[in-house]
């Protein structure tokens, strides 16, 4: 859903505007679009993702944010990922991340189109990303694309509790089982 806002936007002028605004936004081309909330599963994901790099990243130069961190994408796109990893050590005021190495997603009915489409071309075009995740919010799967040189690699799925992403320019995997083990089990019990 796209927002009335008088004409197009930049990016500095939509972050001036949505700082302290009620509702979630995205800045995408130039026009404001109105972001939704999540269900349990997809906010199950996210705290699973985030904990699972938080573990592994500790002690590191990197540090684990969520959704409340935008990423710029160019003069007239900002998107706010369900996770980022940035770099540690910047300005405690940033509404921005200063250099993001991986970005995640995770699907909503609604956002499938966008986060395997338009976002993963938008993201792997930064510089400084190493890798993408899109993960589902009802089975342990995932979509992954790593930087292998100049280039990625992906996307590469990976399903079920066996399944692991490894994410080599980091030194990280991340166990299917781990992301999702607050996730009911088929038999209903968690």
């Amino acid at each position: 859903m796209n927002v009335h806002t008088q004409g197009a936007m930049d990016s500095m002028a939509f972050l001036a505007w949505a700082e302290g605004r009620e509702g979630r936004y995205e800045l995408v081309d130039g026009r404001v679009a109105m972001m939704t909330g999540g269900s349990v599963g997809h906010a199950l994901v996210v705290r699973g993702l985030s904990n699972a790099l938080d573990r592994r990243l500790a002690g590191t130069r990197w540090i684990t944010l969520t959704s409340d961190l935008a990423v710029k994408i160019g003069a007239r796109t900002i998107r706010y990922p369900d996770v980022v990893v940035d770099t540690t050590g910047g300005n405690l005021r940033d509404l921005t991340a200063s250099t993001p190495v991986l970005i995640a997603e995770v699907l909503s009915p609604s956002s499938v189109t966008v986060d395997l489409g338009d976002k993963a071309a938008e993201y792997l075009r930064l510089d400084s990303i190493l890798a993408y995740l899109v993960l589902s919010q009802d089975e342990p799967k995932g979509w992954v694309w790593v930087k292998n040189g100049p280039e990625f690699i992906g996307p590469k799925v990976v399903a079920g509790d066996e399944a692991v992403i490894q994410i080599a320019p980091l030194s990280i995997e991340l166990p299917l089982a781990e992301i999702y083990r607050d996730f009911p089990k088929a038999d209903g019990a968690a």
